[in-house]
């Protein structure tokens, strides 16, 4: 019972917090950054915070707006040698790898 009280009471706290909204300004004693050299004027703070559109770009998706079979892609084949892995050269045994990164120095 005392749980679920006190649970109830964080939740309505933290949900009050989420509607508390006002404009951002920087820290006492600190100022905005300052002007981009290429700029005609220091930006704002909302200016700062507004992602480029190069950051969002729109979403492009191939919506089947209709249920209908799709078209035969032509490049959608299958390689030329059924999947197989190719063979090694005749005469040579395959050697053993490791995942061990950098030079290789002779022992």
């Amino acid at each position: 019972m005392r749980f679920a009280r006190l649970a109830l009471l964080a939740a309505v706290i933290g949900l009050a917090a989420c509607g508390r909204v006002s404009d951002l300004k920087p820290p006492p004693g600190k100022s905005l950054p300052v002007k981009p050299m290429m700029a005609r004027t220091t930006p704002t703070a909302e200016q700062l915070l507004t992602a480029p559109p190069y950051a969002r770009p729109d979403r492009v998706d191939d919506l089947v707006k209709k249920s209908q079979p799709r078209a035969a892609d032509p490049f959608d084949l299958p390689p030329p040698t059924g999947g197989a892995a190719p063979a090694l050269p005749t005469g040579t045994d395959p050697q053993p790898t490791s995942n061990e990164t950098g030079p290789a120095t002779p022992q």
